[in-house]
This record gives structure tokens, sequence and C-alpha cells, in this order.
């Protein structure tokens, strides 16, 4: 028994030691981790703060407005310009010096009228004539990090713009934080730190210093018992870990230095645990996690069925959605046909005037071949059949314009020259222009305008508008139409008329919203154009010109060009 009780002593003291040393180095190494990757962190706030500072001054000395300033001696604006870019940029200090070194604007109005001729940021600028970056620690609350560089006009040096980076901001960063860090610089000296009376003196001397303030103080407060790993370094007895990073600037390096009273607390509560029950605390922590585990199982399973019941219903009414977004689809296509082929039921009574026309002529050109034939004149025949070849060759035109306008457009866009839709729309639109006292005037470019759109699709527009402008027109002696093709950033086509406007033009584009007669229209046309033209990427506005001159149509479509990729795409 008492054998059994010295094992069961030894275990323990075996588990506790090999316990306490596995945690105290594993928590040491988590810890020195940490503060590498706070020093990285740092490091790069550092190195972003500075290279965002070392823009600004290669962009002032090129700002038209200060080099302006200093030929003419005139900075009444200067100072709001360099507040104004201290504001785009964030929170930095910005002065502008002369070519004596006197301050002429600054961020700060205080700093106007200050000579820096003998200041290091003036003299390395105009020796540089470059962005040159100067740490100087003649200002009392510590050092003063600045960008200058000359400004340069016509290979004359007119002055120096001075930019400061704001180190000490990040620097007072540091202060709400356990760790002591500090910056050193090439030579040694210490130009950043937490602690203000360790700037200028090398880390040497720096740990030589007593009386730290709060935040070093709680940085090297450790437990010093057998416990404690060995130290990097000591301050006034106290022992700490120590970690560098390379700042890749100018030789710079950063400092830190880390307690060792938190890797204590916790490996001492880890072993009191151990000791004090750690058997009923583990069957408890299973207990109660099985429990958890339990409940959680039952609340997933919940919400699975849930989320299931849910996906079912968004898969069925994505799918009813796109069925009815498929009949819609075809349901434009429908109306958008209709209306087409009633603007040629109205078109047929013209078409077939055109048509009888060549007909009753090729009748008359016949008869007097016949003639010509029998008195052996076969050369005023031939004649004759060649004004009845021509005839047929219209009569096929007109037809051809009619059966292409008849067929369905497609759904794809390609290069369509915007005068032939307009000229094939006339076309077809002649027999009723000729019916009625109307001028139409054209003023159509000669080169070509190419635009992406459906041809036919188009020309279905280009009718509907017609169409409106003749209603709008006929009850007036002098109707008049204009028709203008124009190019700028897109292509433009107008169609404008002097009948009395239209009264209210937020309604127009409303499906069944129209100003006429019962039986007259249904109200589509327009509504269907604008739809046409946003497929084709382009938009469909109408104004009233003046009070009671006439409503103008204007059609915006986006024009071709060979060389853009998303123009491409949308001809597939």
């Amino acid at each position: 028994m008492r054998g059994s009780i010295v094992l069961i002593v030894l275990t323990a003291i075996a588990s506790i030691w090999t316990t306490n040393a596995w945690l105290t180095d594993r928590i040491s190494e988590n810890t020195r981790v940490r503060a590498e990757l706070r020093l990285a962190l740092y490091t790069g706030n550092l190195i972003s703060e500075l290279r965002r500072t070392a823009v600004v001054p290669l962009l002032l000395a090129r700002d038209p407005l200060l080099i302006e300033a200093l030929n003419s001696n005139n900075f009444s604006t200067t100072s709001a310009r360099l507040i104004a870019a201290q504001k785009e940029i964030g929170g930095v200090s910005i002065r502008l010096l002369d070519a004596s070194g006197r301050t002429v604007s600054s961020t700060d109005r205080f700093q106007i009228g200050t000579n820096y001729a003998l200041a290091r940021h003036y003299v390395d600028a105009l020796r540089s004539r470059d962005t040159v970056f100067t740490v100087s620690n003649e200002n009392a609350a510590g050092y003063e990090f600045t960008y200058s560089r000359a400004v340069v006009a016509e290979g004359k040096t007119l002055g120096v713009i001075v930019v400061g980076a704001e180190l000490t901001q990040i620097e007072r960063s540091w202060a709400g934080i356990s760790d002591a860090v500090a910056v050193v610089d090439s030579s040694g000296n210490i130009i950043l730190a937490t602690e203000p009376r360790w700037r200028g003196l090398t880390m040497p001397e720096a740990l030589e210093v007593r009386s730290a303030p709060s935040a070093i103080q709680r940085a090297f407060q450790v437990t010093t018992d057998w416990t404690t790993p060995p130290a990097d370094a000591y301050l006034a007895g106290n022992a700490v870990m120590r970690s560098e990073a390379r700042i890749p600037f100018r030789g710079w390096k950063m400092i830190g230095f880390t307690t060792y009273s938190s890797i204590r607390e916790r490996v001492n509560a880890v072993l009191a645990l151990e000791i004090m029950g750690f058997a009923i605390l583990l069957a408890a922590s299973f207990y109660i996690l099985s429990r958890r585990a339990r409940m959680q199982s039952v609340a997933y399973m919940r919400e699975s069925a849930d989320l299931r019941a849910l996906n079912a219903r968004l898969t069925r009414e994505i799918a009813e959605r796109e069925r009815v977004q498929k009949e819609l689809r075809v349901a434009e296509q429908t109306v958008q046909q209709s209306s087409k082929l009633a603007a040629l039921g109205e078109m047929s009574a013209g078409v077939s005037h055109e048509l009888n026309q060549p007909l009753a002529a090729m009748k008359t050109y016949l008869a007097g071949a016949r003639l010509l034939l029998q008195r052996a004149r076969p050369e005023e025949a031939l004649s004759s059949f060649q004004r009845i070849n021509d005839l047929i060759d219209r009569m096929t035109a007109i037809t051809r314009q009619l059966k292409s306008y008849a067929r369905k457009g497609g759904e794809a866009v390609e290069p369509v020259d915007l005068r032939a839709a307009v000229s094939s729309a006339l076309s077809m639109m002649e027999p009723q222009l000729r019916e009625r006292p109307i001028r139409v005037n054209r003023n159509i470019p000669r080169e070509k305008i190419m635009v992406m759109a459906d041809r036919i699709r188009l020309e279905q527009v280009i009718i509907n508008l017609l169409r409106n402008a003749m209603d709008a027109v006929k009850d007036r002696r002098d109707g008049q139409i204009d028709i203008t093709v124009e190019t700028r950033a897109h292509a433009y086509l107008s169609v404008r008329d002097n009948g009395p406007g239209v009264a209210d033009l937020e309604k127009l584009f409303e499906p069944f919203w129209t100003t006429k007669k019962p039986g007259e229209g249904t109200g589509l046309g327009l509504a269907i154009s604008s739809t046409i033209v946003a497929d084709f990427g382009g938009r469909l506005t109408a104004h009233n010109e003046t009070e009671g001159s006439g409503a103008v149509f204007q059609v915006e479509l986006p024009l071709h060009r060979p060389d853009d990729p998303s123009e491409a795409l949308a001809a597939e």
C-alpha cells in the first residue's frame, strides 16, 4: 500500500514536472511568435506610411498652381491648395519654401515666414533635385521625418516642397500595448519608441534608463522563480523577451520587448487544475460537451430539414420564374410581330397602288412591242422589253422589302448601317406619304454609320416613329417631318414633326397608353420601340420642341467598334 502511494506521488510529481516544462516551452514560443507577428505588422504600417508620403512631393513639385505662385510671388491660394492636398492624402504636414528657404505656404499657418535655409531637408533637396528623406531632431517634441523635393520649372529652381511623414502617430498607437517597441536607425540611435526618454539613445543606453512609465513597467514585470525561461535581456533586474525585425528602409530595425508574466500565469493555472481535481473536471466537461453535442445535433437536424424544404421551394419558384420569363419573351416577340404586321396592313393599300402602276405600264409596253414586232421594228421592241424588265425589278424590290420586314427579327445584334435602315423604312412608308400632303426632310451624312442592332427590328422602330409623326401632322396643311442622323459618342436618329406635340411625356412609353381615338391605335408602338432600342443597348427619348410646335423622338444607339471585346460578346 505504501509502495502504491509512493508510486502515485512520484507519478504525480513527474506529470506536474513534464506538464510544466512542456507548457512553459510551448507558451513561450507562442508568445515569441505573436511578438514577431506584431513587429511585422508594425513594420508594414511604418513602410506603408513612408511610401505613401514619398509620392506626395513628386506630385506637388509638378503642380502648375504652385509653380505659378513661386514665379509670380503670389501665394494667396497656395496654402488652401496644400490644405486640400493634406485632406486628400491624410494626416501629413506640407510646407512650400521659396528659393531663399522661407516658408511661403503651409498647412500650419503658424509656420509661414519661418526660414529653413540651413535645414537639411532644404539643402539636400536643392543638391539632389530628387525626392530626399531627412530625419532631424531639431524639434523638442522628438524627431521630425520629412520628404522634400525641389520645385524646378524650365531648368530653374523655384523652391522646395516639404512633406512631413506622420510616424509619431504610429508611435503613439504603440503606447496602448504591453510590449515596449523601439525603432533604431542605421547608426544605432533610437528614433521612435514607446518610451519618450529612449529617443536619441542607443539600445544599451536605453536599457539602463530607470523609472520607466506605466507602459514600460507593464512590459518588464515578471515572476522571478525557477520556472522562468532564460531571459533575452534585463532592465533594472527584470527579465524580458527580445524580438527584432528588419525594416527595409535605410537600414532601420525594430526591436520589441515582451513580458514573461503571462506565461507563468497560464502555466500555473493549468497546473492548479491538474492538481486540484483534473479527473472530476474532465468528467464534468465530457458530460457537458456530450449533452451540448446532442442538443446541437438535434438543432442541426431540424435546421437541415428546414433548409431542405426551403431549397425545394426555392427550386420550384426558380423553375416557375424561368418558365414565366420564357413565356414573357415569347409574348413580347409576338406583340412586336403583331405590331409590325399591323403596320404592313396599313401599308398594303399604298403598296397595291405602287404595284398597279407598273402593271399598267407593262401592259402598255407589251402592246407597243407587239405592234413594233408586227411592223418589223425589233430594236424598238427590245427597248420596250427593257422598260418592262426595269418595272419588274422595281416590283421585286417593293415585295422584297415587305417580305423582309414581315419576318421576325433575330435576338442577336450585328453591325447595321443606320442610313440604310432609314432609307428602307422610308421606302416602305413611301405610298402612305404620297397620299398625304406631308413634306419629309432628310439630313443624313454621306458616310456609313454602323451601329450594333438587328436590322428588321430597327426598321420596325423607325416605321413606328414615322407613323406616329404622320398621325401627328395629318390635320395640318403644311405637315412636315424632319429626319436627322448624326454621330457623336453614339449614333443619334431624330424624327421631328410640326404637330401639336405630346401632352403627357411621362406616360408616353407605357403600354396601352395612347392619345389616338379608339380604333386608331393600341398604345403599344412606342412601348415596343422603347424595349427594342433598350435591347440594342440604347435608349428612346421624346420631348416637345416648343409649346405647340411638334414633338421630337430621338433614338440613341451604340456605334460599331470592331476593337471592343464587349461588343463581340453581345453579338454572340
